[in-house]
C-alpha cells in the first residue's frame, strides 16, 4: 500500500517555487544589467527600511535594506516599472548614491515582513519612534540661547501629549544642533536625571527631568540606534542620522551601565563642525606656510599631536582637502568616520570584527594609494607599516596621543621604531590644542594682572621677531557673558599650534637619542612658535584669554 505524506510535497513544491523565482529574478538581471540578490541571506537595517514607508514601498515593490551615510542599498522587483524609476529618481535627488540589486518578489516579502515587525516594536515596547526633521528644523530655528533651549525642553516635558517623548528627543537634538553642541550627555541619579551638552569643548549644565521620561527616552533612544532593550549591565554603541535641510547629520551613541541606571552620551558628527577651511583652523601664517609645502611632498609622514578632542582630526581633514586632486588616490582608515570626503576612499574600522587600524592599513596598501590617512596609530604593528609606507613613496597622515610635538619622538620610539628611521621617514610633527574664543559681543580689554605679565614677559622673551606678530604686551582680552554667548563669555574656538619640521640638523641630533632638551632647543632655531607662545601670542591679539589658555596649557 502506497502512503502519500501530503504535507512532505507541500514543502517540496514550496522549495521548487521558491528555486524557480529566484533563478527567474537571476536571468532578469542579466537582462537590466543589475546584480541579483538573495535577501533571505542578507541582514537588513531598519534605519535604511524606514527610508520608504511601508506603503509606498508595496506599491513600487521597492525596498532599501542597508545604508552608510548617504550610500544605501535598494532592493527591487521591476526596475523598469514607472513608479519604481520615479521613486528612485527621487532619492538621487535627495542626494542619496543608490546600489540597486535585482530581487525575486518572495525575497521582497521578507523586507515587509520586517517592516511588520519595527511597527509591533514600536506599539509594544516604546510608541511611536519617528523622529520628525520638519520639527527639528522647526525648533532649531526658534533657539537663539540656553535659556530658550530650557523653556523648550521644559514646556514638552509639562506636556501631556501622547507624542511627549518623542517631542523631548526631537526639542534635544534640535537645541543641541541649534547651539552647535559637539554631545550630549545624559546622566541618571537617584531621584532624577541631569541633561549636559557639551559646548565649545565645555560641559554645560541644561537641565534636570523625571526618571520616568528617562527610562522612555532610552527604550526610544536603544530603539532607533539599534541597541538591544534586553541589555543594561554591559556597555553598547549604535548610531543614527537625522536628514536637516540639505545635511545629513550623524549621531554616534554610547550606553554606559552606571549607579542608576544607563549614561548616554550622544556624539554629534556634523559636517559643518568637522569641515573647517585651513586658513580658519588659527595656524601662525609662516607655521602654515611650511605645513602647505609639507603636505605637498610625495613620501614622508605627517604626525599631529594631542589628547583626545584637541581638533586633531578636523586639521588632517583640512589638510586632504587641500592636497585633493583627481590625480591622486587618497584613502583615510577611521574610526569613526566622522564626515565623508568626496572622492576619497574612507574605510572604518570595526574591532568587533577584527577589522583594526592596523589591517585597515595592510589593506589599502594593496589599492595603490598615493595618500594614506591613519586614524590613529595605537601600537607596534601599525607604527612600523605606517613608517614603511611613507619610506616607500607613500605620503601619511597620522595621529598620536602625546603631550607636545617633542615628545612624538619618544612615543615612536616606545612603539619599537628606531631613532635614525624616525628622522628618515618624518616630515613634520605637530602638536595642537582648542582654546575658547572670547565672545566679540561682550569682551572686554583690560591690563594684565601683575602674574598675568610675568607670565607673557616670560613668554615673549623667547620670540624672534615679536613685533610680526603683535605690537601689544600689556594688555589682554576678559570674558564677560552676555545673551550672544549664553553667558559664557565665549563664542567658537580656535586652535593653538606648535610643529618640528624634521630637516637635516633634526636628522643629526634624532640619531644621537637626543633628550626633550635638546629637542625643544630645535623649537627655537627654527623660529617655530611652540604652543605656549602661540597660546600667548593670540591672548595679545583677543582671540583667547589667559585664563582659558591656562585651562588648556600648563604656563607655570
Amino acid at each position: 500500500m502506497i502512503q502519500f505524506d501530503e504535507e512532505k510535497q507541500d514543502v517540496r513544491l514550496q522549495e521548487l517555487y521558491k528555486r524557480e523565482a529566484e533563478q527567474l529574478s537571476k536571468i532578469l538581471s542579466v537582462k537590466y544589467g543589475l546584480q541579483y540578490l538573495d535577501l533571505s541571506t542578507v541582514p537588513v537595517n531598519t534605519d535604511a527600511l524606514r527610508l520608504i514607508p511601508e506603503e509606498v514601498s508595496k506599491k513600487t515593490q521597492v525596498a532599501a535594506f542597508e545604508k552608510n551615510g548617504q550610500k544605501i542599498k535598494i532592493a527591487v522587483v521591476s526596475p523598469k516599472n514607472a513608479e519604481t524609476e520615479e521613486l528612485l529618481k527621487k532619492l538621487e535627488e535627495d542626494g542619496y548614491k543608490l546600489t540597486i540589486f535585482m530581487v525575486s518578489p518572495r525575497s521582497m516579502e521578507k523586507l515587509w515582513e520586517i517592516y511588520a515587525e519595527i511597527s509591533y516594536s514600536v506599539n509594544t515596547k516604546a510608541g511611536v519612534i519617528d523622529i520628525s526633521s520638519q520639527n527639528i528644523e522647526q525648533i532649531v530655528n526658534k533657539i537663539t540661547s540656553l535659556e530658550a533651549t530650557k523653556e523648550i525642553i521644559q514646556s514638552v516635558l509639562n506636556s501631556k501629549d501622547s507624542y511627549r517623548v518623542s517631542r523631548f528627543f526631537e526639542s534635544v537634538l534640535a537645541s543641541a544642533f541649534a547651539l552647535n553642541v559637539s554631545d550630549i550627555h545624559v546622566e541618571p541619579e537617584e531621584e532624577y536625571v541631569a541633561i549636559r551638552f557639551r559646548l565649545d569643548g565645555i560641559l554645560v549644565k541644561v537641565l534636570d527631568f523625571d526618571v520616568k521620561t528617562y527610562r522612555s527616552f532610552l527604550s526610544r533612544l536603544k530603539l532607533i540606534a539599534g541597541l538591544k532593550l534586553s541589555i543594561d549591565k554591559k556597555p553598547q554603541d549604535g548610531r543614527l542620522s537625522i536628514k536637516l535641510g540639505d545635511k545629513e547629520i550623524e549621531i554616534r551613541v554610547s550606553v554606559l551601565p552606571d549607579a542608576y541606571g544607563e549614561s548616554v552620551v550622544l556624539r554629534i558628527l556634523s559636517p559643518d563642525a568637522i569641515s573647517v577651511p585651513i586658513k580658519d583652523l588659527g595656524i601662525e601664517p609662516q607655521l602654515l606656510e611650511i605645513l602647505i609645502k609639507e603636505i605637498g611632498r610625495p613620501n614622508g609622514m605627517l604626525l599631529n599631536t594631542g589628547p583626545t578632542g584637541s581638533g586633531k582630526t578636523t586639521t588632517l581633514y583640512a589638510f586632504l582637502r587641500k592636497i585633493h586632486t583627481p590625480e591622486i588616490k587618497i584613502i583615510t582608515i577611521e574610526n569613526p568616520i566622522e564626515y565623508h570626503l568626496p572622492g576619497v576612499v574612507q574605510t572604518q574600522v570595526d574591532t568587533s570584527k577584527g577589522y583594526t587600524f592596523l589591517e585597515g592599513l595592510r589593506s589599502s596598501l594593496r589599492q595603490d594609494p598615493d595618500v594614506i590617512m591613519v586614524g590613529e596609530i595605537r601600537d607596534t604593528e601599525t607604527a612600523k607599516i605606517a613608517v614603511n609606507s611613507a619610506l616607500t613613496g607613500h605620503l601619511v597622515f597620522s595621529t598620536l596621543h602625546t603631550n607636545d610635538a617633542a615628545g612624538t619622538f619618544y612615543r615612536l620610539v616606545d612603539l619599537g621604531i628606531k631613532p635614525e628611521v624616525i628622522s628618515t621617514a618624518v616630515n613634520v610633527i605637530i602638536a595642537q590644542r582648542l582654546v575658547r574664543k572670547p565672545c566679540k559681543y561682550c569682551m572686554e580689554k583690560v591690563d594684565a594682572t601683575e602674574e598675568d605679565k610675568k607670565i607673557i614677559d616670560d613668554t615673549v622673551s623667547g620670540i624672534t621677531n615679536l613685533e610680526k606678530y603683535t605690537e601689544n604686551t600689556t594688555q589682554v582680552y576678559k570674558p564677560v557673558g552676555c545673551d550672544k554667548c549664553n553667558e559664557t563669555g565665549y563664542k567658537g574656538r580656535i586652535g593653538i599650534f606648535e610643529a618640528i619640521l624634521i630637516n637635516n640638523e633634526v636628522e643629526k641630533i634624532f640619531e644621537k637619542n637626543p633628550d626633550k632638551k635638546e629637542i625643544e632647543n630645535i623649537f627655537r632655531k627654527q623660529n617655530i612658535l611652540t604652543l605656549r607662545q602661540d597660546g600667548i601670542i593670540k591672548v595679545l591679539n583677543g582671540l583667547t584669554t589667559i585664563s582659558e589658555l591656562r585651562r588648556v596649557i600648563d604656563l607655570e
